[in-house]
C-alpha cells in the first residue's frame, strides 16, 4: 500500500474516482428527489380525480331523502380495488359523517381521526405523510356534502424510489467505474511525462551524473519543466566544474599556507612557528624523561651592510647559501631553522654534551671562512653563535629561547665571529639592562642624569672649549657611564630625550661656565645618528637658545663621521642652518670611520677631532705619528680646527703641538668633571710641558 502511493498517480485517481462518485451521487439523490416530487404531484392528481368521481357518482344518493347510507356505502365498497386507497369519508352539507369504508387495517384514520382533520379545503393535501383529497358533492351549485378521500403517500413514494433505484443503480455504477477508468487511464497518458522526469531526476540525485539531459516528447508543463531542470542542471554542471577547480585552488593554497605557516619561503628551513612548536613538544619529552635538550641561536655578521649596500636581492642570494652551508654541516635528525631576518635556530638531535655542542658551534663558525661568490664578487660574512640548555631555563620554552638569545649578544659584544654557552650570570646582567632600559624614562623626569665637562686645551696649555658628557646616577646602581647606557637608549629609541636634556641643562649651566671661564669657550654636545634623524631637532635647539636666552656661539655640536654620512643630505641641511646660526660643527672620530676625503669638500664642518686610537699608539707605532700628522696637516689645509683627544702623556702633547694641532683634551689634563668642580681647574696648563724645549 505504501509503495503505492509514492506515485501520485493513484492518489490522483482516487480523488478524480471520488469526485466523480460524490457527484453523481449527488445528481442521483437530486434525481430522486425530483422523482419524488413528481410522484406526489400525480398521486395527488390521481386521488384529487378519484374523489370527483365519487363526488360525482353520488350527487344523486345525497339529493334523496332520507339519504340511503347502504346504496352509499355500496358506492363506495367499489373502490376497494384502489390500492392507494385507505378510506373514504362522505360528510353531509353540515360537515356531518354520512359514512365512511376502509380499505386496511391503519387506524390512523379511524372516525376520531377523521374527527381531528384539519379544515382542508378543497384538493389534495399531504397529512401525515398521507394524502388527502377533499371533493365538494354539489348538483347545480348547491353543496350536498364532502367527499374525503386517504390514500398512502409514503409506501407508494418509497415503493417508486426503490423500483426506481433498482433500475437505475446498476447504469449509475457503470458510468461511474467508466469514468473512473477513462479518468486514471488520462492522468497515466498525462502523468506518464512527469513520472519520467521523476525518475530522471531521482537518478540523477543518486548517480549525480550531472552530465545527463532530460530527453522529453511531454507537452505544456512537463515540457517547460524539463527544460527548466535541463537548465537547472547545466547550471550545476558548470558551477561544478568552477567550484571543482576553485577546489583544487582551494587545496594547493592551502598545501600553500601550510609551507608558509611552517617553512620559510626563501631558504625553506622551517620557520620559528615549526620550531616553536616542535620545541614545545620536545621539551615535554626531555621533562619527562629526565633529559636535556640545547639550542644553538646564530646570525650572521656583516650581513647588513652587505644588503644595504648591494640590495636585497643579493642578501637573499646570501640567507640561501647560508641555509645550503648550514644543512651540508648537521648530521641526520638536527634541525635548523630560519627565525626572521639574518637569525637562525639549530636543535641537535639529543646531543647535549658540551664537548659536541663546542665542536659544533666551531665547525659552524668554520663553515664561513670561506666567502660566498656571487654575481662575480666575494662576500664574506661571519656567524655569532648562542648556545642554551633547556635544564638551565627549567625547561620553559620563552626562556630557554631567551638564554640563547642573550649568549649570542654576549658573543657578538666580544668580537663576534665567536660562540658563547649560557650561563646565569648572563640573566643578571640582562636584567640590568632591562632595568637601564625602563628607568631611562623615570631618569630624564625625576633629573637622575648629570652633565660633566671636560676641558680643551689650546697650544698655551688655556681652556677654549669643553665637552659636555652625560652621566647617570642611578638610585640601584649607582653611577652608570654613556658607554653602558646610551647603546640601551638608542635601541629603545629614547636617545633624542636624553640629548634634549643634555642640551637643556648645558643652556641652563652655561651662566656658571661663563663666570668660571672668563675667556671665550664653547660647549660641545655630542649628537648621534638617531638625533639626526629627528626631524624638529633643530626648532627644538632654536627653541631652548631662546628660551634660555643663551648664545649660540658658545655651542659645538660633535657627529661621527657614520652619523653625518649615513643620512647625507638631510644631514649637512640641518648643520648648514646650525652654522648659519652661530653654532661650530666637529667631525668626532675621524679616521676610524668612512674617512673618505671627497666627503671633507662637501660636509659643513669646522673642526676635525682625531680619535684616541691614533693618540694612544703614538709613541709606540711610527704610522700612528705618521697618519696624525698627515690629519693635522690636511686639516690645516682645509682652514679646519684640528682637536685630539685622548691625551694623556706630556710627549703626546709635545708632538701635536709640533705638528700644529690647536685644540687637545685627555686625562692629562682633567677627567670629565661636574660643574661643582670645575672651581678646582686650573686657569692654565702649561706648567704640564714646561719641561718640553
Amino acid at each position: 500500500m505504501e509503495a503505492l502511493f509514492k506515485s501520485m498517480k493513484w492518489p490522483l485517481a482516487l480523488v478524480v474516482a471520488g469526485a466523480i462518485a460524490i457527484s453523481v451521487c449527488i445528481l442521483f439523490f437530486l434525481s430522486l428527489k425530483e422523482h419524488e416530487s413528481q410522484v406526489t404531484a400525480l398521486q395527488r392528481d390521481y386521488t384529487f380525480g378519484l374523489a370527483a368521481m365519487v363526488a360525482e357518482d353520488l350527487s344523486d344518493e345525497m339529493r334523496a331523502l332520507p339519504l340511503s347510507v347502504d346504496a352509499i356505502k355500496a358506492e363506495l365498497n367499489t373502490l376497494s380495488s384502489q390500492s392507494n386507497v385507505i378510506a373514504i369519508h362522505i360528510f353531509d352539507a353540515d360537515r356531518q359523517l354520512v359514512t365512511y369504508a376502509y380499505f386496511n387495517d391503519d387506524k390512523a384514520v379511524g372516525s376520531e381521526a377523521i374527527a381531528a382533520l384539519p379544515v382542508f379545503g378543497q384538493g389534495a393535501h399531504v397529512w401525515e405523510k398521507r394524502l388527502v383529497a377533499v371533493k365538494k358533492i354539489d348538483y347545480e351549485g348547491r353543496v350536498l356534502g364532502n367527499v374525503v378521500i386517504t390514500s398512502q403517500l409514503a409506501d407508494f413514494i418509497a415503493e417508486n424510489r426503490t423500483a426506481l433505484i433498482n433500475r437505475t443503480l446498476p447504469y449509475v455504477f457503470l458510468i461511474v467505474c467508466v469514468f473512473v477508468l477513462f479518468a486514471v487511464w488520462m492522468m497515466g497518458r498525462y502523468l506518464k511525462p512527469l513520472q519520467a522526469l521523476s525518475r530522471f531526476t531521482e537518478s540523477i540525485s543518486q548517480s549525480k551524473n550531472y552530465t545527463a539531459r532530460f530527453e522529453h516528447t511531454a507537452h505544456y508543463e512537463v515540457a517547460r519543466l524539463g527544460k527548466s531542470i535541463n537548465s537547472f542542471i547545466d547550471t550545476i554542471e558548470v558551477e561544478l566544474t568552477i567550484n571543482q577547480e576553485q577546489n583544487d585552488t582551494l587545496v594547493e593554497q592551502q598545501q600553500t599556507m601550510m609551507r608558509l605557516a611552517n617553512y620559510d619561503s626563501l631558504t625553506g628551513l622551517p620557520n620559528r612557528q615549526f620550531v616553536v612548536d616542535n620545541l614545545r613538544l620536545e621539551l615535554a619529552r626531555v621533562r619527562r624523561s629526565k633529559g636535556d635538550l640545547a639550542l644553538i641561536f646564530f646570525d650572521l655578521d656583516g650581513f647588513k651592510g652587505i644588503n644595504d649596500s648591494l640590495g636585497h636581492e643579493t642578501g637573499d642570494l646570501i640567507l640561501i647559501e647560508v641555509a645550503d652551508r648550514v644543512n651540508n654541516l648537521l648530521c641526520e635528525g638536527d634541525l635548523v631553522a630560519r627565525l626572521g631576518g639574518d637569525e637562525f635556530i639549530i636543535v641537535p638531535d639529543r646531543e647535549v654534551a658540551d664537548v659536541a655542542l663546542h665542536n659544533l658551534a666551531q665547525n659552524l663558525i668554520d663553515a664561513f671562512t670561506e666567502p660566498f661568490f656571487l654575481r662575480g664578487m666575494a662576500l664574506t660574512v661571519g656567524v655569532s653563535v648562542g648556545i642554551a640548555k633547556a635544564s638551565d631555563a627549567n625547561f620553559e620554552l620563552s626562556q630557554l629561547m631567551s638564554n640563547a638569545d642573550l649568549a649570542m649578544y654576549r658573543s657578538k659584544a666580544r668580537g663576534r665571529g665567536t660562540y658563547t654557552l649560557f650561563t646565569m650570570d648572563m640573566v643578571e646582567s640582562h636584567k640590568r639592562k632591562m632595568s637601564i632600559a625602563n628607568s631611562i624614562d623615570n631618569a630624564v623626569q625625576h633629573d637622575e642624569l648629570l652633565v660633566y665637562y671636560q676641558p680643551k686645551i689650546d697650544m698655551q696649555g688655556d681652556i677654549v672649549g669643553l665637552e659636555a658628557l652625560i652621566r647617570w646616577r642611578h638610585p640601584e646602581f649607582g653611577l652608570i657611564m654613556p658607554g653602558e647606557f646610551i647603546p640601551i637608549a638608542e635601541q629603545g629609541g629614547k636617545v633624542s630625550a636624553i640629548t634634549y636634556w643634555m642640551m637643556e641643562r648645558v643652556c641652563m649651566e652655561l651662566p656658571d661656565l661663563q663666570m668660571l671661564l672668563p675667556s671665550p669657550f664653547r660647549v660641545a654636545i655630542n649628537l648621534s645618528g638617531h638625533d639626526l634623524r629627528h626631524t624638529n631637532l633643530f626648532d627644538d635647539i632654536h627653541a631652548l637658545f631662546e628660551r634660555y636666552q643663551v648664545d649660540p656661539q658658545y655651542f659645538e655640536f660633535e657627529v661621527t663621521e657614520s652619523a653625518y654620512l649615513e643620512n647625507f643630505a638631510n644631514a649637512d641641511r640641518f648643520f648648514k642652518r646650525l652654522s648659519n646660526l652661530g653654532c661650530t660643527v666637529a667631525l668626532d672620530d675621524f679616521g676610524t670611520g668612512y674617512s673618505s676625503l671627497s666627503y671633507l669638500t662637501r660636509i659643513t664642518i669646522d673642526t676635525l677631532k682625531i680619535d684616541r686610537q691614533f693618540i694612544r699608539d703614538m709613541d709606540s707605532s711610527n704610522r700612528c705619528r705618521l697618519v696624525t700628522s698627515a690629519i693635522i696637516d690636511l686639516a690645516n689645509r682645509l682652514s679646519l680646527t684640528v682637536c685630539a683627544e685622548g691625551i694623556e702623556h706630556a710627549s703626546q702633547w709635545q708632538y701635536l703641538a709640533k705638528h700644529g694641532c690647536d685644540h687637545m683634551q685627555g686625562f692629562l689634563f682633567s677627567r670629565p668633571v661636574p660643574l661643582g668642580e670645575m672651581l678646582n681647574l686650573p686657569d692654565n696648563f702649561s706648567h704640564l710641558i714646561s719641561h718640553r724645549k
